[in-house]
């Protein structure tokens, strides 16, 4: 239905203007993310200029955009309200740390081992919570309330009317976008179809009253003031909370969530400062200002390889998606080393941190950006809109940027995947659905775990299932067997039960050319056979069992019959593969 991708080589052209119009999206996106970790929009804008400059130049996949991301914010909350943002500087310096390691040590390879059903689960997954997270500005009359269950403060807000007009303007605006995202390729691709979009819907609601709508502006201003509300009341009740019985805290949190705010001579000097935009100051040089005590350590240790895990597994499995699209293929490893050097400059510049973004890397993948031109100009664009001309950006209305997200969401997801049902086996439909489910519920890390966990699981049940025994030569002084199917964890109690050692004759041989013995369990099992017919005084000769194998069985004597020659070596993942 949605032509999205086209395969192209990439030109300056193409990458400029297409970095021009991720650039534009980058800003919502860092902004929303900022708040959700906690921390000033601009801590978000200087991340997603940092990391996307320098992954762009020093990364393993052109045509990838990276910057400050969902994944990676969700779990840097409570360590921010808990420690500040210093020591989350740090955080994203100890990341950046292990992802370069990561790539120095040559993990990115490992990417190639993920089972298909876990990509297709994060990709649905994914575009569900891109598309998720743009309906928070159908919401209007945020205000801060007590969360009593987990006795912080929060921010809630009411849904727009059904009926009033500026759900309709937003709605109209949305699916204007959509539809010249669309239909405008199929004219000309000349300029990015998401860059026309959106530059008329600015003049539609810049120029015609009626369809006046919220501007970046007044989102970043109002999720300001917001944040900062939140951030003061929470500092009120912090210092009377110790002080008050359990009984009455309910009621002083309540008191504090009802009290005006603006008469406080405390909030006068945080106001002052709060409805600046996106304007900023060129990033500056700093070390992150924290204790050197065992418990901020192992914290900021312990946020850091969260960080560089959620990092590493987005980035890689985004890159992978690319290469699949471009039918061309990146550089795991060096993509590991370009991550971890962003996230350390970024740290010690006061950003939050990144990863690879799927949103905007399919913009501009969309917008006809495949070299690493496009990811360059995308970050310097966004540096010079916030630093030297933000108003550009801040008229831009929000819902032309919900749109192109919207589109993003379709072209994301694997629709696909919908007609696998009754195609292929239960357990690729399982691993599917709880891998988008659980990026959804709680985060990428996990579900790319468990994903590869049940996969890992299946895999080893029915290969379990498949180890048979066929009997190709029997008398009364020599038995020859023909073992299929692989020895592992999983199969040994079969292979065990495969063999009567007290009923064959005095001369057994088996020959594993159809065979493989795959891990230590698989091995003892091998060798307790071995010594089970040496106590009968048996002879076992074992023909085509790989080197590695032999080694070991060699302690149960001259039994071991074998044939190397025969015997290939499969290598699972090469470093070259990366």
């Amino acid at each position: 239905m949605f032509q999205l991708f086209t395969k192209r080589p990439s030109n300056l052209k193409d990458d400029v203007l297409s970095g021009l119009t991720v650039s534009l999206a980058l800003v919502p996106e860092a902004v929303a993310f900022a708040f959700v970790a906690g921390v000033d929009p601009l801590v978000g804008l200087y991340a997603a200029f940092i990391v996307g400059l320098i992954t762009a130049i020093f990364g393993g996949r052109p045509g990838m955009i990276s910057g400050a991301t969902g994944a990676m914010a969700v779990v840097m909350t409570g360590f921010v309200i808990e420690l500040g943002v210093q020591y989350l500087f740090a955080a994203v310096i100890a990341a950046g740390i292990f992802q370069i390691l990561a790539g120095v040590f040559k993990l990115g390879k490992f990417i190639r081992l993920l089972p298909h059903p876990v990509m297709f689960g994060f990709v649905n997954g994914l575009a569900i919570v891109i598309g998720l997270a743009q309906f928070g500005q159908f919401k209007t009359e945020k205000e801060v309330i007590f969360n009593e269950p987990s006795m912080s403060f929060g921010i809630e807000g009411q849904w727009m009317s059904f009926g009033g007009q500026q759900l309709w303007i937003i709605v109209g605006l949305i699916a204007l976008t959509m539809v010249i995202i669309q239909f405008l390729p199929k004219l000309t691709r000349a300029i990015p179809a998401p860059l026309v979009a959106i530059v008329v819907c600015t003049l539609l609601c810049y120029y015609v009253p009626a369809l006046k709508s919220k501007t970046v502006a007044d989102v970043v201003n109002s999720e300001r003031v917001l944040a900062e509300t939140v951030n003061f009341k929470a500092e009120q009740f912090k210092k009377v909370k110790d002080a008050t019985p359990y009984g009455e805290l309910k009621a002083v949190a309540k008191n504090i969530e009802t009290e005006d705010i603006e008469t406080n001579v405390d909030w006068v000097p945080v106001k002052a400062d709060i409805k600046k935009g996106l304007k900023a100051d060129l990033p500056t040089f700093s070390i992150p200002t924290i204790d050197w005590d065992f418990h901020s350590i192992k914290a900021i240790l312990l946020l850091g390889l969260t960080l560089a895990s959620i990092g590493l597994i987005e980035s890689l499995m985004t890159l992978t998606l690319i290469d699949e699209i471009t039918e061309t293929r990146g550089q795991g490893n060096r993509e590991c080393f370009g991550q971890g050097l962003a996230n350390v400059v970024t740290g010690f510049f006061g950003g939050m941190g990144g990863c690879a973004m799927i949103g905007q890397s399919m913009i501009n993948i969309n917008s006809g950006g495949r070299g690493r031109t496009s990811g360059i100009s995308a970050a310097l664009f966004l540096f010079g809109f916030i630093v030297f001309a933000p108003a550009l950006i801040e008229v831009i209305p929000i819902a032309a940027l919900i749109g192109v997200m919207f589109m993003v969401v379709i072209a994301t997801f694997e629709w696909s995947s919908l007609r696998l049902f009754g195609r292929v086996p239960k357990s690729d439909i399982l691993v599917i659905i709880v891998v988008s489910a659980v990026t959804v519920v709680l985060d990428l890390a996990i579900a790319v775990g468990i994903g590869i966990i049940i996969s890992a699981l299946v895999y080893a049940w029915n290969s379990a299932k498949q180890l048979q025994l066929k009997v190709v030569k029997d008398s009364a002084d020599e038995k020859v067997y023909e073992l299929s199917g692989n020895i592992f964890f999983g199969s040994i109690t079969s292979f065990k039960e495969l063999f009567n050692p007290l009923e064959d004759p005095a001369e057994v041989i088996i020959d594993f050319k159809n065979s493989k013995v795959c891990d230590h369990s698989g091995l003892e099992a091998v060798h307790g056979l071995s010594v089970k017919y040496k106590s009968l005084k048996k002879t076992l000769h074992l023909k085509h069992l790989s080197p590695e194998c032999s080694q070991l069985l060699r302690k149960a004597g001259d039994l071991v019959d074998v044939n190397m020659m025969e015997d290939p070596r499969y290598h699972v993942a090469a470093d070259s593969l990366a």
